[in-house]
């Protein structure tokens, strides 16, 4: 990805559970409107996979409008994470179903964890997407029944506390979950409770007004059709598809790679210079001074060789070359953020 998620459901007061089985029907709106989100998330990343691979130009993971369409994905897979979380506790709270689902979901992220560490230990991913799911399915949980005014104050200021509340004093690895360090910290994926647990919040709240309205009873009559069918089954499936389609895409990209339908194979110039330039072409078409991206750029050339480089800028990286470059990237922007006046 980088970096952002998953399965993220009385104006007073909470209305009293409806009578009826435990375990309301499925609403599968939910499920379409995962799918759906699922969908975005994969064509954002395969297109930073190509952007990567240099089979396009586009660099998604610095446009300005690819980064606001990331963090939208991100907002709307916990926005979900809140919307299922009321929508499954409708007729009484199941733990059995909760924790199995936490358990998933909590395995997944550490997982992600040791992969990573292994793979980058220079910027892992200690608290990314599926972290703040875990997490903030916890946190949510007491929060369920809130006055819906409260609920709302609180998502304000979830949202609003790394604007006001940054400080040094939270920047260092045991609170790096927070988000509330002056600086984001070296890692591949980065989703901390503030802000992203608000969007959860606004699910918690829409979902309790859906609920109060009858609307969830309306929706759980309704079936999906044939094409709005895969995408509930993708929705059922979340966790699994977000683990396996980068792998997939790997695949697909390495294959067209060995079969020599790169564009990069007609390139000739994959010297350092030239990486470079179309470095510093790249960072300043995303909007960044040109100083801070020659300086970042010249430091990631050095930091990885002429022949990592030069299989970049050719759009041919092979083994580790991805997670050297992205690591070499994050390295070098922290050290000229760090030595800039």
């Amino acid at each position: 990805m980088s970096q952002e998620a998953g399965s993220a459901g009385s104006v007073a007061a909470p209305a009293p559970a409806r009578p009826g089985p435990v375990g309301a029907p499925r609403v599968e709106a939910v499920d379409v409107a995962r799918g759906i989100a699922l969908v975005a998330m994969a064509i954002y990343h395969f297109t930073w996979d190509l952007g990567f691979y240099r089979f396009i130009d586009l660099q998604a993971g610095i446009d300005p409008g690819w980064r606001l369409f990331a963090k939208l994905i991100a907002g709307s897979f916990l926005l979900l994470v809140g919307v299922s979380l009321v929508l499954s506790t409708r007729t009484g709270f199941r733990p059995g179903p909760y924790l199995r689902r936490l358990g998933f979901v909590g395995a997944a992220a550490l997982a992600v964890t040791a992969i990573t560490a292994y793979t980058t230990p220079a910027s892992f991913i200690f608290f990314g997407i599926l972290h703040c799911i875990a997490l903030s399915s916890v946190l949510a949980l007491p929060l369920l029944r809130a006055p819906l005014w409260w609920l709302a104050l609180v998502a304000a200021l979830v949202a609003a506390a790394p604007s006001v509340l940054a400080s040094p004093a939270f920047d260092g690895p045991m609170l790096w979950w927070l988000g509330l360090a002056p600086k984001p910290p070296l890692t591949n994926d980065y989703v901390p409770i503030f802000p992203w647990f608000a969007p959860v919040l606004a699910g918690i709240i829409a979902a309790r007004v859906a609920v109060a309205q009858g609307w969830d009873v309306a929706l759980s009559g309704w079936t999906p059709g044939p094409g709005a069918r895969w995408l509930a089954l993708a929705g059922r499936h979340s966790l699994l598809v977000y683990l396996v389609h980068q792998p997939l895409f790997f695949g697909i990209l390495g294959t067209a790679m060995w079969l020599g339908l790169h564009p990069g194979n007609r390139a000739a110039d994959n010297t350092p210079a030239a990486f470079v330039e179309a470095c510093t072409a790249t960072c300043v078409k995303a909007g960044s001074d040109e100083a801070f991206c020659r300086t970042t750029c010249g430091c990631v050339s050095r930091r990885l060789g002429t022949e990592t480089t030069g299989r970049a800028l050719g759009g041919r990286p092979v083994g580790d070359d991805e997670a050297r470059i992205r690591e070499a990237a994050q390295l070098c922007r922290a050290e000229t953020l760090d030595k800039a006046p």
